[in-house]
């Protein structure tokens, strides 16, 4: 029996897009060493069953092709629905968002776990809003922004926290919400904990 170990190699896809060259780089990866791949709901690309002794190997490869791997301290990419162009529904580029709050926060030296963004082209919050660290949801007054909602065994919707602002103000609120889970957490934890706070900086509307 071999003693190498198996290990997985997630690749982070942003606005849940998969390059066709990564896709390509991935069924070859995945054929040559006798791979499996995941597409997960996190919108992420994940190899399984790696031996350990060539993840390094395939790492690199992927890293070649620009690809952002999974790791510890990284802002987390938001999970959007489709969105505008795709969806009859939808009422804004959710691609178009994800990368603007991802260019103004993925710079951060360190983010800690267990904290999620979501973003919805419109109430129906296919994306889960709701039940994420802070959701944001496009209306046609404008967005509403939830914040400390989870999923789990025991899923809580999170306060409403504002309504009918524009993406200026989404950004401002992320930043606020973003800091404040840093100034009041030691380790990994999800923002319901921190609603109860007295120095919670927004109120439920």
């Amino acid at each position: 029996m071999s003693d190498v170990k198996n290990v997985s190699i997630t690749v982070l896809l942003p606005s849940g897009m998969l390059p066709l060259d990564l896709m390509a780089a991935a069924h070859r990866i995945a054929e040559k060493y006798s791979l499996r791949i995941y597409l997960s709901n996190a919108q992420n690309l994940r190899l399984i069953d790696v031996p350990e002794d060539v993840a390094d190997t395939i790492k690199t490869e992927l890293k070649a092709l620009g690809c952002e791997l999974k790791g510890p301290g990284k802002f987390p990419i938001p999970k959007v629905c489709i969105g505008q162009g795709h969806c009859n529904l939808g009422l804004i580029d959710t691609g178009k968002l994800s990368n603007k709050i991802l260019e103004k926060f993925s710079s951060r030296p360190h983010t800690k776990a267990k904290f999620k963004i979501a973003v919805a082209a419109c109430p129906l919050s296919c994306s889960d809003t709701k039940t994420s660290d802070i959701g944001i949801v496009a209306t046609r007054e404008g967005f509403e922004v939830y914040a400390g909602g989870k999923g789990g065994p025991f899923p809580k919707v999170g306060h409403r926290i504002e309504r009918n602002c524009d993406e200026e103000r989404v950004l401002e609120i992320i930043t606020e919400l973003v800091e404040f889970h840093h100034q009041k957490t030691e380790k990994k934890q999800r923002m319901n904990k921190l609603l109860g706070d007295t120095e919670f900086p927004f109120s439920e509307v």
